[in-house]
């Protein structure tokens, strides 16, 4: 929900280590960059990320992050070659159908956020599939998000908040930052601590606009597809050393 200041939201992971963010959310960036160096299709790289999802799912399981977000598909993908676009859904059906046996076993949750009108009805399926299957799951929440987009997600969030003040259900003097927050996609998740972009680009490109108002920022020089435990090991490390103030003075 909304940026809670007065919260730390660090864990102790398993081990006893301390600095471990709650919540961490990675722009998964340069699927198509690790495969044209090397000569390979972009479909080969979109391939290989998928294996890197599966390793930090892992790693963030054994690290003790609690939420995970994963920027899987955004609303300006539709720009993309169709056939580039049908094979990111059928990756997503695979992803579904071969891993969330194993997801559910390891007691994660699933939850996806973004637009989901327009979307092709078995991908429609399957996402409810994955988050009715694995609702009471009390592990890992894994958040994904797909066909999202930060504007888009407050611009629905907004027309929601204006059709209750013109039905008479809510007064506009009474709308509040909470208000926003309740009506978003992730009104059920805290926002994230840390945001990781791989690929050494150094943008948000519309991704948890809102949630992102205090979140610390990792940037890596490696592709996705290269991302692992140790990848991810090294951007909790970075996030360990930083100082949230959420506005107010050092200490």
């Amino acid at each position: 929900m909304g940026s809670q200041a007065t919260e730390q939201a660090v864990v102790t992971g398993p081990s006893g280590s301390v600095g471990v963010p709650r919540h961490i959310a990675i722009i998964m960036d340069g699927n198509g960059r690790w495969a044209k160096a090397r000569g390979l299709p972009r479909s080969e790289g979109h391939r290989r990320g998928v294996e890197a999802v599966r390793r930090t799912v892992d790693a963030a399981t054994e690290f003790g992050v609690r939420y995970l977000t994963l920027f899987s598909f955004s609303s300006e993908n539709w720009s993309r070659p169709p056939d580039e676009v049908e094979f990111l859904f059928g990756l997503l059906r695979i992803f579904i159908r071969r891993d969330l046996a194993r997801l559910h076993r390891q007691g994660v949750r699933v939850i996806v956020i973004g637009e989901r009108d327009g979307l092709p009805t078995d991908i429609a399926d399957l996402v409810c599939e994955a988050e009715v299957r694995t609702a009471g799951n009390t592990g890992l929440r894994l958040i994904v998000a797909f066909n999202y987009g930060g504007r888009d997600e407050i611009t629905r969030a907004a027309r929601a908040i204006a059709q209750k003040v013109a039905d008479g259900d809510m007064a506009a003097e009474d709308i509040n930052q909470n208000t926003i927050a309740r009506h978003l996609d992730t009104s059920s998740i805290p926002d994230p601590d840390l945001i990781v972009r791989t690929s050494g680009e150094m943008r948000l490109s519309n991704f948890l606009l809102w949630q992102s108002a205090y979140a610390e920022f990792v940037f890596l020089p490696l592709h996705w597809p290269d991302f692992d435990r140790q990848a991810l090991r090294s951007a909790i490390d970075q996030y360990a050393t930083r100082s949230r103030r959420y506005g107010g003075s050092g200490g």
